[in-house]
């Protein structure tokens, strides 16, 4: 290291409120790579999604002080940069902007996390061009938040026009260029449609060949072979342990018919998939089906506190997404706000965020009712485990053609089951067997005239 550096620590980030460590799962950049301001330097295993670490500082990596598979607790050491003496450059040229001395004078108190910033924050900076340095810190000890950076931006503290220009030269053509995300965090490039799968009965599902995991075979014997257990598989154990063995667990079923979900969504793909470019899917209108029933039996929508049960106003479902090695619930957001069409975009959204590893930590949190869609790979009856610490969960099954007897004739009708586990503490059979009927009916009310706008 030259005189005129010096070492940085480089700490964990507080990744969301509710979690304290976080495991470093791959070193990105190794001792004397350079490294810039915002860019990767390790990858994080959590409980909840992988994330990355962005650098907060332009430099030289250093020393390593995490291990890779070391856990690690928020607020500690995990490597140190080699920095200018000088403060660090930032990523764009600010000719307008105001100097840290010309901030707004509001926040005089606590200013021990100002130089902390959350990966949330520090990638909406390096979208907008913004030099944090720059931004008056609202949060707990002059923590800058996400809302500091966008109110920032809106006062014309934004990148330099060359920057914006070079940026909207590399752009990719997208469908979406024109139209409003419900999350900003997902870019446009990310929805440029994809030759078209075989089509399903139903949403989510697989991909065509799933991945075999890395299996090692044992020394000692060759009829057995071994598979490390990753920290996400991990995760996802003990939460499932948690859930059944503080959870009461119980079960029950309807079966509904589909078949005028069947010829609406047959008569409004097509034209949807030109016009939004992504697939319109039967999970949508289960969704919609859901959210409205919760609204009318909003003791689903709640959680068990020892002397308490707790009634969240917001609907916010959880989507149970696989992908070949594990299964994540990202989250939507207020999903009682939004139309069938808005449901669609949210679920092409966070599933393809899914698979292509690129969850935030953001979109994991806040469920209160979890929606499954087993149906996707041919299932036709489940008993799901509930997302601890929700009440319920419910599954979709498979869309399949039976006879069914109707008026004493027999017609050939698509029929689908929806499986609900409920926390037996909160939740008894007469109000869920009320909660599934009214889903029965929404979607059995479905018609060739419901609109999707």
């Amino acid at each position: 290291m030259s005189e005129n550096q010096k070492l940085t620590d480089v700490v964990m980030p507080q990744l969301a409120e509710s979690l304290v460590s976080a495991t470093i799962a791959k070193w990105l950049k190794q001792p004397g790579e350079k490294v810039e301001q915002y860019e990767p330097i390790c990858e994080v295993l959590t409980d909840k999604v992988n994330a990355e670490i962005p650098s907060t500082v332009d430099g030289v990596m250093a020393e390593l002080i995490a291990e890779e598979g070391q856990k690690v607790g928020v607020g500690e050491i995990i490597c140190r940069m080699a920095v200018a003496g000088q403060a660090p450059a930032p990523v764009q040229t600010q000719p307008h902007q105001e100097s840290p001395s010309n901030a707004p004078a509001g926040n005089t108190g606590d200013q021990s996390m100002r130089s902390r910033y959350s990966p949330a924050v520090q990638s909406l900076a390096a979208e907008h061009g913004v030099n944090l340095s720059a931004v008056q810190g609202t949060g707990m000890g002059g923590r800058i938040t996400r809302k500091d950076v966008l109110a920032f931006v809106e006062k014309g503290g934004n990148g330099s026009p060359s920057a914006a220009a070079g940026q909207a030269q590399q752009e990719t053509p997208s469908p979406f260029k024109d139209l409003p995300h419900a999350n900003p965090a997902v870019t446009p490039e990310q929805y440029i449609p994809r030759p078209p799968a075989p089509e399903r009965n139903s949403g989510l599902h697989m991909t065509e060949n799933p991945k075999i995991p890395p299996i090692e075979v044992e020394r000692g014997g060759e009829r057995e072979t071994l598979i490390d257990v990753t920290p996400l598989r991990n995760a996802i154990a003990t939460s499932m342990r948690q859930s059944v063995s503080e959870i009461p667990h119980a079960w029950t079923m309807v079966e509904v018919d589909v078949t005028n979900l069947v010829l609406l969504r047959n008569k409004l793909k097509d034209e949807f998939k030109r016009r939004e470019g992504y697939n319109l899917t039967y999970l949508a209108f289960f969704l919609k089906a859901v959210v409205n029933a919760i609204k009318d039996y909003p003791i689903m929508n709640s959680v068990w506190a020892v002397n308490k049960i707790i009634v969240k106003r917001d609907i916010n479902i959880s989507l149970a997404v696989g992908t070949e090695d594990s299964v994540m619930t990202p989250v939507i957001q207020r999903a009682d706000q939004k139309n069938i069409a808005g449901l669609a975009r949210e679920i092409e959204e966070l599933a393809t965020k899914t698979r292509q590893g690129k969850l935030k930590l953001d979109d994991m949190q806040g469920g209160t009712f979890t929606v499954n869609n087993t149906g996707s790979f041919g299932s036709i009856l489940s008993y799901p485990i509930i997302n601890y610490p929700q009440a319920a969960i419910l599954t979709f099954e498979s869309i399949v053609k039976r006879p069914v007897v109707i008026n004493d004739m027999i017609a050939v009708r698509s029929m689908a089951n929806i499986c609900l586990s409920l926390d037996h503490r909160i939740l008894d059979g007469v109000i869920c067997g009320r909660f599934l009927q009214r889903v029965k009916e929404n979607i059995e009310a479905y018609t060739l005239d419901t609109k999707v706008y």
